[in-house]
């Protein structure tokens, strides 16, 4: 099932309760977000996964708005991206007869298209993995992080709307954690200005 909507922040109910922000570190949330439901999931795919699927059987969310920080090297830094298309960028099973990045007997296409995208905010694919890169050189996707394909995948087999957004803190390559180290406090206000003034 695909869901790729175009709307206006402003067509989406974006504070009530039913509303699930899930972030991997605190610090991407900062205070800005101490006002809303939120879950913070820890890093990477299986925390991720747990986490979001925890507080769904818990209190089942009408939409699931991902927000965090993310690599590229096509976006500059300080941006914020919205992305409706995932990759697992770790799953590799070419050597026996599937495609790069699909999971194996899944009925799921190696790109997991799935997402709410915001008018005027540029439009990048998220490859998700295990793995902090430093040496991004992948065509496949330009959103680089370790979380959105299990938060995707997720939402889309229990039918929920799900919103993506990623800040670039860093260009993947080899000054990406210096980079990262230094940007990511920064998040948290460029998404509290995007989505709630």
């Amino acid at each position: 099932m695909a869901q790729s909507n175009k709307v206006s922040i402003k067509d989406l109910q974006l504070t009530g309760r039913d509303t699930l922000y899930v972030f991997a570190l605190a610090s991407e949330a900062a205070s800005e977000f101490d006002h809303i439901n939120k879950l913070i999931c820890g890093i990477g795919k299986v925390g991720a996964a747990y986490s979001l699927t925890k507080a769904i059987c818990t209190n089942r969310p009408s939409l699931i708005i991902n927000l965090g920080s993310a690599g590229s090297h096509i976006f500059s830094r300080g941006e914020v991206v919205c992305c409706t298309q995932f990759i697992q960028r770790d799953m590799d099973v070419r050597a026996l007869g599937f495609a790069q990045y699909e999971t194996p007997l899944s009925g799921i296409d190696a790109v997991l298209n799935y997402g709410i995208e915001i008018n005027g905010l540029p439009h990048g694919i998220c490859g998700s993995g295990d793995n902090f890169e430093e040496n991004h050189n992948n065509t496949h996707y330009n959103v680089i992080d370790m979380e959105a394909y299990p938060l995707a995948l997720i939402a889309m087999k229990e039918q929920i709307p799900f919103l993506c957004l990623k800040y670039i803190s860093d260009g993947a390559d080899g000054n990406a954690a210096e980079s990262w180290n230094e940007m990511v406090h920064k998040a948290a206000e460029a998404f509290r200005k995007i989505l709630f003034e």
